[in-house]
């Protein structure tokens, strides 16, 4: 039986999981009854926002001129921070299907997706969604995908996602024009991995697209990259349902449990073999995930100041998301302000945002999130480069010949009307203008390439704000670059809080440090004594806020009399104060750290 493996890429809201509905249904994968929207996106939070987290393979089967096809296919996210989950797929196919919203044209993501299309040397279809809506527009849609791609305006087909209109074209045509799957190299058995999950009761099951010879249930396996063997138990199809099969021959996807209990123990990218007939040389892998985006999670604080339960929950409820998401890192951290916690490394800020309401909604705990930061590479003078994830990490000031931060190129797809703000925000970000392209009547891209540091917090929000809704994003990062950057310490009442410590560029410096201290002198109860806010890089205060004493009326009881015995009960409570000062401690209440770790800009 002919089989054609592809995956179904597009921009976010641009229809890719309507348009795998469909297929199911034109191909009789799904009944009417069992037909819902988004079938491929089990997740709540997925339905909820209406974007696709996780990949999701599917097997179903289609007649054409006589012969029955067998077709694999994976609809994967659109969203920037999801492009590892795009990767995994494309590396599982030999064709893709490109699907373009008919009403909003070549987007960010369509171009980055395409380009992940291209660098893996697939075949591309590119679709036209949405054309039965009244503000659509396929022609021109069709013209701006050929001159930004470079595909052929007449290779396009319309579909409607929604009404199934187009639907039997295109999987004649998926039939038709995409290739066959490369023929087997090698005898012995080799299989990539290209996805997994965790089941509790069946352990780690794991997505496979077999390249040459056969996986059996009963046959003892060994992933190349870790050497662990395993017993295959179980194979299988998704079709959308699980259904077991015997065996998953070459060119087939499908997924296989072999008891194992952890996720560490598989790898996505690694090879699968035989134990008794192993290959010598694995499969051609891609580069794990990098993450771009750092924040600590700790157990929101109860009443009586935090159970230590809470912070077991917490490490439970990570350590089992961890288990259905290796994309994002954790490790402990421990902070004198909001106790023990976790530093976690995210893809993107979509993606912590995600991480985070699973937690809450699967793990049951409450979570207090600091806000993001990047990876700085740190130069010391003795020649050695390290890594910092937290500003609270960096050597001394004398230790060190050069900070880098990560730059990254940016591509941003927007009305023309819309083109001068959009250059001013960049500008304002520390961008680098890079180029400007016409992609279709009234709309153009940018390209800058801006410190990472610069667009993780309010970046996105501004971009849609000034363009209505209408302009779109997409960055990689390209190189870590040398820029004047300083860390910035707080000091409360003389003594440093880590807690609190960021890294800035010098420019930004004061601006940033200000707007901080003036949120912790709002939050921070007065004292008996007076206690200075102070933000320092290196020995140098660069700002200062005051949060004055609670002071008694000492002269209250003076009716009269010589003004030097008011002068000295005065002078005896100014003394008194600087004792206290001396060796008072500050409470600083959690909501001040929140205040400001939660919104630095």
């Amino acid at each position: 039986m002919p089989i054609r493996n592809f995956s179904i890429i597009a921009h976010i809201d641009h229809g890719k999981s309507t348009l795998a509905d469909r297929l199911l249904q034109a191909t009789r994968a799904v009944t009417e009854r069992e037909a819902r929207e988004q079938l491929l996106d089990s997740m709540d939070l997925e339905r909820e926002r209406g974007i696709t987290i996780k990949a999701s393979a599917v097997t179903v089967h289609h007649h054409y001129e006589g012969q029955d096809y067998q077709l694999n296919f994976i609809d994967t996210p659109g969203h920037v921070d999801f492009t590892y989950e795009v990767s995994r797929a494309l590396t599982a196919c030999e064709g893709a299907v490109l699907v373009v919203d008919s009403t909003q044209g070549v987007e960010a993501q369509t171009v980055a997706n395409a380009y992940l299309a291209i660098a893996s040397d697939l075949e591309m279809i590119p679709v036209v969604n949405k054309i039965d809506l009244p503000a659509s527009d396929p022609d021109r849609v069709a013209m701006e995908i050929e001159s930004v791609l470079g595909l052929p305006a007449e290779d396009c087909i319309n579909c409607s996602a929604k009404t199934g209109e187009g639907i039997k074209e295109l999987l004649d045509r998926i039939c038709r024009d995409l290739p066959d799957p490369k023929p087997p190299e090698f005898e012995q058995t080799r299989a990539l991995i290209f996805d997994s999950h965790y089941d509790e009761y069946r352990g780690v099951i794991v997505y496979v697209r077999v390249f040459d010879g056969e996986l059996n249930v009963g046959d003892r396996i060994r992933m190349m990259g870790t050497g662990t063997t395993w017993t295959i138990t179980e194979l299988g199809v998704n079709t959308p349902q699980p259904v077991k099969v015997k065996k998953i021959g070459t060119s087939e996807v499908g997924w296989l449990v072999a008891s194992i209990k952890t996720l560490e123990d598989v790898r996505v990218g690694d090879t699968i073999t035989l134990d008794k007939h192993p290959a010598e040389t694995p499969l051609p892998g891609y580069e794990e995930p990098k993450q771009m985006v750092f924040c600590d999670f700790y157990p929101a604080t109860t009443e009586d100041g935090g159970k230590k339960s809470d912070f077991e929950a917490l490490r439970e409820a990570i350590e089992k998301l961890r288990l259905n998401d290796a994309s994002f890192t954790f490790e402990v951290q421990h902070s004198e302000a909001l106790g023990f916690g976790f530093r976690c490394g995210f893809l993107g800020l979509l993606h912590m945002e995600i991480v985070q309401e699973r937690l809450e909604r699967e793990g049951g705990v409450e979570v207090v999130q600091t806000a993001p930061t990047v990876t700085y590479r740190v130069l010391k003078t003795d020649g050695e480069v390290i890594e910092i994830h937290n500003p609270a990490d960096l050597p001394e000031a004398v230790h060190i010949d050069e900070i880098r931060e990560p730059i990254v190129k940016i591509e941003i797809i927007c009305p023309d009307s819309n083109i001068g703000d959009l250059m001013s925000l960049c500008d304002g970000r520390r961008g680098v203008f890079q180029s400007q392209q016409f992609i279709s009547q009234g709309r153009q891209m940018l390209v800058y390439e801006i410190p990472l540091a610069e667009i993780i917090y309010d970046f996105y929000d501004k971009l849609k704000s000034i363009t209505r809704g209408y302009g779109t994003m997409d960055y990689e990062i390209v190189q870590y670059k040398t820029d004047r950057l300083a860390k910035v310490s707080i000091l409360i009442n003389g003594a440093p809080v880590e807690a609190l410590s960021l890294i800035c560029h010098r420019d930004n410096a004061e601006k940033r440090s200000r707007t901080m201290l003036l949120k912790l002198r709002k939050q921070i109860d007065r004292h008996q004594f007076e206690i200075a806010l102070q933000a320092a890089i290196g020995g140098k205060v660069i700002a200062r806020e005051t949060v004055k004493a609670l002071r008694k009326n000492v002269t209250a009881k003076c009716y009269g009399g010589d003004v030097t015995r008011k002068r000295k009960l005065l002078e005896k409570q100014k003394a008194g104060k600087k004792r206290m000062k001396s060796v008072g401690s500050v409470q600083i209440p959690q909501e001040a750290f929140l205040t400001i770790l939660d919104q630095s800009e």
